[in-house]
């Protein structure tokens, strides 16, 4: 598993590998003037000897200035690059995500909540650029620093270097003891993470609700609770690191009593010169910074070991709609559409909410679709344009298999509009023209007067560049659902797809929109789902559902001769207009 996630971290970096080489290169080139300067040091220290040669002298401290601040600055271009490798990381992280999770198809959702995503695609994508930033300047730089000034080291006096490096595998033994703690702690702090943004996100979306129902009180223990949770495992991962990292720095400072006692004991026995004891000295000192830091990285590792899984875990699935690897492209549309023995059982379910559903629909032809609720309408209705898995040679376009068809082509043929109005945080103009932001005003305002909703806009005070909010919080359900009309009707797709989008609009209304939709040459074929009775009632055609089949089928004037679903449910829609 550690294998895989550091093939998932160099296949991160391997867009970047030019500029993590050259960061690396140019640690290398610091740690080879860190090893230097001290050299000189040790050097300029033992020619202070009486007499000395002040030109020497002063040309090695001015050496000595030169080299640290080429030092300084070659330090500071690793970092930018080092830095800005992980920033690019994040950048084509997120960018990969965005575009995978556009790719699914809205059963994901259903089962990954947006909170959770949306915490993935930031904070674990953060830990991820932190990882291939810092980490991977720390390690780069630990190792430098060990080959480069352990041999340095050696070569000034062997027995008292490997004394003053002896307790640095302790360090290491500590950090292998705390590696699978921290790992743990890391994930319960990303997972209460998720479930506090989940919460976050789904009651500014409900915020409505929880008014009307005056649930302040109980979504703010919820938070409480969840808020309690982040902070204890927050704590305890803080713990744990102020636990071992201390322990690392104190392990790493017995170093430098070591070589107090060692290296003033071989001054004074004439092993030692006092610039070999300084030289010693500031190696010991760039050793045990990098050897402290291990701890840091070893954390920075935790976290984006954890974020790796977390975010592999969206990538890795999927999409089941996608496709065909013979898939076709269309050209020219008529609208015909045909089910032939159309099943559907949603994943998990045991009974189909399809059942053996047949049916024609000649192009430009306009058929409601009735039925008690849960009798199949929706999941019909997402069928047609593929947003459900359905099976092979099941549903026909022009004849053809539409799992054949690229969805591409498919959806652009089909203009549908669901239950749920979803409006984006814009303007009105902009939300109609959603489908093709290209489109120009004139064009904007025929689709908004095929809507019926052209004359409330120009009553807003922005009129068509009034800023709907979040989910068009700032319109009525019959206007949201009307824009969302107007939006399918400016795409001009041959097929019109209405899974209830005028529940709450009249029934006046209503039927003014499908009589518009049911006028003209260029009609399109519309199939028009809905619990208003009196509108369905001017379809060509009228389909009634129950149970996930097909019950009747027919006009409404034949429909209301055969005794069944759709006359109760006529008289049950009469007795209703009745008692209003």
């Amino acid at each position: 598993m550690a294998q895989s996630r550091l093939q998932k971290l160099a296949a991160y970096l391997r867009p970047h590998r030019q500029v993590v080489i050259s960061g690396i290169a140019a640690l290398l080139i610091v740690n080879v003037l860190a090893v230097t300067i001290p050299l000189l040091i040790r050097q300029i220290v033992d020619d202070l000897q009486p007499p000395f040669n002040y030109r020497q002298v002063l040309f090695q401290g001015l050496l000595i200035v030169v080299l640290a601040t080429a030092m300084w600055g070659i330090r500071m271009l690793s970092r930018v690059l080092l830095f800005g490798a992980g920033r690019q990381v994040e950048f084509d992280l997120k960018q990969k995500i965005f575009d995978h999770l556009l790719m699914m198809e809205p059963a994901y959702f259903a089962v990954n909540t947006p909170g959770d995503l949306i915490n993935r695609a930031t904070s674990d994508v953060e830990n991820i650029r932190r990882l291939v930033g810092f980490a991977v300047l720390s390690l780069a730089n630990t190792v430098f620093a060990y080959s480069l000034t352990l041999p340095a080291m050696l070569r000034i006096n062997t027995p008292i270097s490997l004394l003053v490096i002896s307790v640095y595998p302790f360090m290491l033994v500590l950090v292998k003891l705390f590696s699978e703690r921290l790992r743990t702690e890391q994930m319960h702090v990303q997972e209460e993470l998720s479930n506090i943004s989940e919460l976050i996100q789904e009651d500014m979306s409900g915020i409505a609700l929880i008014k009307i129902y005056a649930q302040e009180e109980n979504e703010r223990s919820a938070f409480r609770i969840m808020n309690q949770r982040l902070i204890h495992a927050n704590l305890r991962l803080a713990k744990t690191r102020n636990i071992l990292f201390p322990t690392l720095i104190g392990i790493a400072s017995l170093s430098f009593l070591i070589l107090l006692w060692q290296g003033s004991d071989a001054i004074v026995r004439g092993v030692l010169t006092v610039g070999d004891f300084l030289a010693l000295l500031l190696y010991v000192q760039q050793l045990v910074f990098p050897t402290a830091l291990l701890g840091f990285t070893i954390t920075a590792y935790q976290r984006g070991e954890v974020s790796i899984d977390r975010i592999e875990s969206i990538l890795k699935v999927e999409p089941q709609i996608q496709d065909a690897p013979d898939a076709v492209g269309l050209t020219t549309v008529k609208g015909q559409l045909e089910a032939r023995h159309l099943t559907y059982t949603y994943p998990g379910a045991t009974t189909p909410s399809l059942q053996d559903v047949n049916f024609l629909l000649q192009p430009g032809e306009t058929v409601a679709i009735v039925g008690p609720i849960g009798s199949g309408k929706s999941t019909l209705a997402n069928a047609l344009p593929r947003l459900l898995d359905i099976a092979p040679d099941q549903l026909f376009l022009d004849g053809q298999d539409i799992t054949h068809l690229k969805l591409h082509d498919l959806r652009g043929t089909i203009a549908y509009v669901p239950q749920d109005s979803f409006l984006f945080s814009t303007t009105i103009k902009n939300n109609i023209r959603y489908g093709d932001p290209a489109a120009e005003q004139p064009e904007v305002e025929s689709a908004a007067k095929q809507a019926q909703i052209h004359p409330e806009i120009l009553n807003f005070p922005q009129q068509y560049k009034t800023i709907v909010g979040e989910r068009g919080i700032t319109l009525s359900g019959g206007q949201r659902q009307r824009t969302a009309l107007s939006r399918a009707l400016l795409v001009d797709a041959p097929i019109l797809v209405l899974d209830d989008a005028l529940s709450s609009v009249d029934n006046e209304t209503a039927t003014q929109i499908l009589r518009n939709l049911s006028a003209g040459t260029q009609r399109k074929t519309v199939v028009f789902i809905s619990h208003q009775l009196s509108a369905a009632a001017l379809a060509d055609r009228i389909l009634v559902m129950d149970n996930g089949r097909i019950a009747q089928s027919g006009t409404h004037a034949e429909l209301l001769q055969q005794p069944g679903i759709y006359q109760s449910l006529w008289n049950q829609n009469k007795l209703e207009e009745m008692l209003k």
